[in-house]
């Protein structure tokens, strides 16, 4: 039977769900900011793309904290790293989570103050402004650059998973998320 919680020696269902659910939300997140910036403006792939790009954006950062809220409950239970390696994964993860909350949270504030105004899923959660908050759009405008660093931190963690773990440890990591 599978269990729902983490162990020492494998990842629980919840775990797995919201690592793999994430990975494929990610994965569309990043193929729709890279067609909004690759795409000529009047591209109906890029502008299909980009409708989602907010909702799908407020989705991960609820996801990333429940499934932070769920790590933390899961801590002592969690499979470790020991070693260099295992600092170096500690690290990445702190920088993969510390940028999966700071990257919406900060579009957010620049549309809280913003002149388009904010919603989710249809319901309005901030209204237009008539004129922009200066230090809102200043803060708004790292969202593109801090998400691209998201992005390689992730190709990062895929390279260190696949290259790491099943090529020169052949610890089977990957099967403990699967």
């Amino acid at each position: 039977m599978t269990r729902l919680a983490d162990s020492s020696d494998r990842y629980g269902l919840v775990s797995r769900f919201f690592h793999w659910g994430m990975a494929a939300l990610f994965a569309a997140q990043f193929v729709s900011a890279a067609a909004h910036w690759a795409l000529p403006r009047e591209n109906a792939l890029r502008d299909t793309l980009w409708v989602y790009h907010v909702d799908l954006g407020v989705t991960l950062l609820l996801l990333v904290l429940l499934r932070g809220a769920w790590g933390i409950w899961n801590l002592s239970n969690r499979p470790t790293e020991s070693g260099l390696m295992g600092h170096a994964a500690k690290a990445g993860h702190g920088g993969l989570y510390a940028l999966m909350v700071i990257v919406p949270v900060i579009k957010i504030i620049g549309a809280a103050g913003g002149t388009r105004g904010f919603s989710y899923l249809g319901f309005q959660v901030f209204p237009a402004r008539d004129a922009a908050i200066a230090w809102t759009n200043t803060i708004s405008e790292w969202h593109g650059t801090l998400g691209w660093i998201l992005a390689a931190l992730v190709l990062g963690h895929i390279c260190a998973a696949l290259i790491w773990h099943q090529i020169i440890k052949h610890d089977n990591v990957l099967n403990r998320m699967a």
